[in-house]
């Protein structure tokens, strides 16, 4: 049976963020260092990273917020930046899977599958490695959130999207292992920490709008939207939130 407190709450936690230096990352480090926690982020651009983390450090004067280029795709580089984020902090409260990529097709028979190659990496095999890596410290947390944003293709596939689609799902199917993994851990009671998928349309950001001033981007999410979403998880019990896909796009009809 679980002992561990949830105590709540993004003060004091300390966060990782995956792909970080994106407009989606961006905006995330500002809502979580906002929110009184230590961000830990990572990317593979080193010079956008490090823009993202001055920015961050910036807007919130005294925030810890710290960079640092890891290969997400290699299993022990993840591990080891876990490791070492839990060893220097003294605990681990959450995971953010920001890490994206697109690409698809005019038709279904024009698929590529080199696509899928690309996007097994960036959508699916990030994710693997990231929560394996953070299992163990997200359980130890009493706090501990892994946050996978997910879009609605996953559920709704399109002709030209199937390469996308797929990997999509597939991130999805592994979150959901992860937190059934939390769920049994916590036996009769509350899990130890909680696996959630934050389903999306498409995001846009502010640089989007000044480059298509007449363009509506019907259904897409902000980014700051996404990160106020984000944020607001550390704020409800793991129960509630462990396996939950939360819809920021409108919901298909069953």
């Amino acid at each position: 049976m679980n002992t561990s407190t949830d105590q709540g709450g993004l003060d004091g936690a300390v966060v990782a963020v995956a792909g970080a230096a994106g407009p989606a990352g961006r905006a995330a480090l500002m809502r979580l260092a906002e929110g009184g926690a230590t961000v830990v982020a990572s990317d593979a651009d080193a010079g956008r990273l490090a823009e993202a983390v001055d920015a961050a450090r910036y807007a919130h004067h005294g925030a810890t917020v710290t960079g640092d280029t890891v290969d997400l795709l290699d299993l022990d580089a993840t591990r080891a930046w876990a490791d070492r984020t839990e060893r220097e902090f003294g605990r681990i409260d959450g995971l953010v899977h920001l890490v994206g990529g697109w690409r698809g097709s005019a038709t279904f028979a024009e698929t590529d599958l080199g696509d899928w190659n690309v996007l097994e990496d960036l959508l699916v095999r990030t994710v693997q490695h990231t929560s394996l890596a953070f299992e163990g410290g997200l359980g130890r947390s009493g706090k501990g959130r892994y946050v996978l944003i997910s879009a609605e293709g996953a559920s709704r596939p399109t002709a030209g999207n199937a390469a996308y689609a797929a990997a999509k799902a597939a991130a999805e199917a592994w979150t959901l292992a992860l937190a059934d993994a939390f769920r049994k851990a916590g036996g009769d009671g509350e899990p130890p920490a909680a696996a959630t998928i934050l389903v999306v349309k498409a995001l846009v950001h502010d640089a989007m709008r000044a480059e298509r001033p007449n363009a509506r981007f019907a259904g897409f999410t902000d980014v700051e939207e996404l990160a106020e979403a984000i944020a607001g998880l550390w704020d409800r019990p793991a129960q509630e939130v462990n396996a939950a896909r939360l819809w920021l796009a409108a919901q298909p009809t069953p």
